[in-house]
């Protein structure tokens, strides 16, 4: 459902190296969009209180979380499943 970027550069999440989903920012944009993030929840915090009004808090949330999800779809990597075994030298704090 992601977009598939050819271009490494162009893409503001990356598809994270283990597992599914995308990984940290790798341009200021992805940056930006999670500070804004934050942002808007702390807004969302300041305005509405949970502690009050519950459901409309949880509401707004999902709406700037939605946004998120939305723009890590449309700017980021095509997320899919992956998996690397870990070589035994980086294994060792298992012991």
């Amino acid at each position: 459902m992601g977009v598939i970027m050819t271009d490494k550069k162009a893409a503001w999440f990356p598809a994270k190296e283990n597992g599914w989903g995308w990984g940290k920012p790798t341009s200021w944009q992805g940056w930006g969009v999670i500070v804004a993030y934050l942002l808007s929840i702390a807004l969302v915090s300041f305005w509405v209180d949970p502690k009050v009004d519950v459901l409309t808090w949880v509401g707004w949330v999902s709406v700037c979380t939605l946004a998120l999800i939305g723009m890590y779809v449309w700017k980021g990597e095509s997320p899919n499943w992956k998996w690397k075994t870990i070589e035994k030298e980086k294994r060792k704090w298992f012991k």
